[in-house]
């Protein structure tokens, strides 16, 4: 297992090229990659490690000058390389623009706690970055200078040195040349007067009289009847990137067009996901099956006539959703933009929606169908107003959230009263019935909180739209981890990206589907 997080910090000294800052803080929360992280005093080791930017691997900045290891944090001091990029980054960190650090660690050992916290018991450092958001603030920049010495300057070198001079018209110029022969290098002794009277601009009517479409074409024309000059014309005139391919590099740009996010809209609406246990596929759920009872005793009475609670558990099997990339050693060595910043990026992509997809087929299978309604304005409000209380009657807890296709978003963006006002796309209708606007996925219809998930079914058919209790229904995941592999005969990377899901409806009547009349 692979996480990072950020730390700020301390001290940045550029005349030296020297960072300085704490880099692991003990028994101190923190966010990493894979979510909360504490980390447990004597978890890590210091060890040198390279300074990368942005926990780019192909963009080292800088490296170990030094490492602390103290009661509740590691300190370290970070030798910055006389580049382009590390010149960059020390100004960046002196005016507080890139002034974190986050570590790279893999994870030996670790537990999850019961809040989700991963807490790490042993790892090994592999990597520190300077990144824009740390997580910890309490370290800051304190010394940042430019270079490790004042460059020499003119003044102080032995030899004189003349700037050049361009002579200009009525100029006169003496020049001396030594014999090659004699010495390896010539020298040019220039003796300038300055012409007394300034020497204004000059312009000039071009040479080829094509200025205009029908010049083209007159002496287009001409040029077909012999006319010479007007072939040469037509010639200059034809110069471009047509005729010269060779000066028309393709420009690219290092932003990849993509169509895939991380988004999780129906995940979230059930509340997020819990931490998975670190053994077994199935996570078993105890669940009250009937509850207890409570009656009128009279004093002294029995009370054997009322009931006693019953339970049993309810099984959600672990799966395992994982995506997989080939790529050779050139790709990862030598494209621009990096593919594997890329291609990780879409991989993590590609999880989420996997696993958002798997918890809408659970919601699918384990809830229950509403009464069926229209898929208009009317049927809409029918399906919140109808479902909302069924949800209640079945939990004894309110429903939270309404998440449904673009469909039925499209039917919400449109929707209006009968005067043809919006009810939900306004800034203030007057009859307010919530808020579902198209720059967002995110909004409010009849009181619960609104999710458009592209990963339910697009047109409004049946299971369209959820109404979401989220106590109803378990997530248990794990971290997002990564698997990275050689190929020996070709000396390609395998690299997979998994993780480990279990989701189970625990109360059928919390989940409530819609249902097209």
């Amino acid at each position: 297992m692979k996480l990072t997080t950020p730390m700020t910090i301390t001290a940045a000294d550029s005349e030296t090229r020297i960072i300085t800052g704490r880099i692991v803080a003990f028994e101190e929360p923190a966010n990493a990659s894979t979510g909360k992280v504490i980390f447990a005093k004597g978890s890590i080791k210091p060890s040198p490690v390279k300074l990368n930017l942005e926990h780019d691997r192909t963009r080292p900045i800088g490296k170990t000058l030094d490492m602390t290891l103290n009661e509740d944090s590691i300190d370290a001091s970070f030798k910055i390389s006389n580049t382009t990029a590390g010149s960059d980054a020390i100004a960046e960190a002196m005016d507080g623009l890139r002034d974190g650090f986050s570590i790279e660690l893999a994870v030996d050992e670790y537990v999850m706690e019961k809040d989700g916290t991963m807490r790490v018991l042993m790892g090994e450092l592999t990597g520190v970055a300077l990144v824009t958001e740390p997580a910890v603030r309490s370290a800051r920049v304190s010394e940042v200078a430019a270079t490790e010495g004042e460059e020499e300057t003119p003044e102080d070198s032995d030899s004189t040195v003349e700037s050049d001079v361009i002579p200009t018209e009525g100029d006169e110029v003496e020049n001396t040349v030594t014999d090659a022969s004699a010495v390896e290098t010539v020298e040019a002794a220039q003796s300038v007067t300055a012409n007394s009277k300034p020497i204004g601009g000059f312009t000039s009517k071009p040479r080829s009289p094509i200025t205009t479409g029908g010049s083209y074409l007159e002496h287009t024309i001409k040029a077909k009847l012999g006319n010479e000059d007007s072939r040469q014309y037509v010639l200059a005139a034809d110069d471009s990137f047509t005729t010269n391919p060779a000066f028309s590099p393709v420009s690219y740009v290092r932003d990849v067009a993509q169509n895939t996010n991380s988004d999780r809209p129906v995940i979230e609406a059930c509340g997020g996901t819990r931490p998975l246990s670190t053994y077994g596929m199935t996570v078993s759920i105890p669940k009250i099956t009937a509850n207890s009872t409570a009656a009128t005793v009279a004093e002294g009475g029995d009370p054997t006539g009322t009931t006693a609670i019953t339970s049993s558990y309810v099984n959600a099997t672990v799966i395992k959703k994982m995506g997989f990339q080939r790529y050779s050693v050139e790709l990862l060595d030598r494209s621009d933009p990096s593919f594997y910043e890329i291609m990780l990026v879409n991989l993590r992509d590609a999880y989420a929606q996997a696993t958002d997809s798997y918890v809408i087929a659970q919601i699918t299978a384990g809830g229950t169908q509403a009464t069926a309604t229209a898929a208009d304005s009317a049927g809409l409000i029918s399906f919140v107003s109808t479902e909302s209380p069924a949800a209640y009657t079945a939990t004894k807890r309110t429903a939270k959230s309404f998440v449904s296709g673009t469909s039925i978003w499209s039917t919400l963006l449109g929707a209006t009263d009968t005067t043809g006002r919006p009810i939900y796309n306004a800034g203030n209708p007057m009859n307010n019935a919530g808020s579902a606007i198209p720059t967002s996925i995110r909004g409010n219809v009849l009181g619960l909180d609104y999710y458009v998930d592209p990963n339910m079914v697009s047109t409004s058919i049946d299971e369209s739209a959820f109404i979401i209790e989220p106590r109803s229904i378990e997530i248990f995941e794990s971290p997002a981890l990564t698997l990275a592999t050689n190929v020996p005969t070709t000396g390609e990377i395998e690299i997979s990206l998994y993780g480990y899901i279990a989701a189970q409806a625990v109360f059928a009547g919390g989940l409530r589907r819609f249902n097209l009349t």
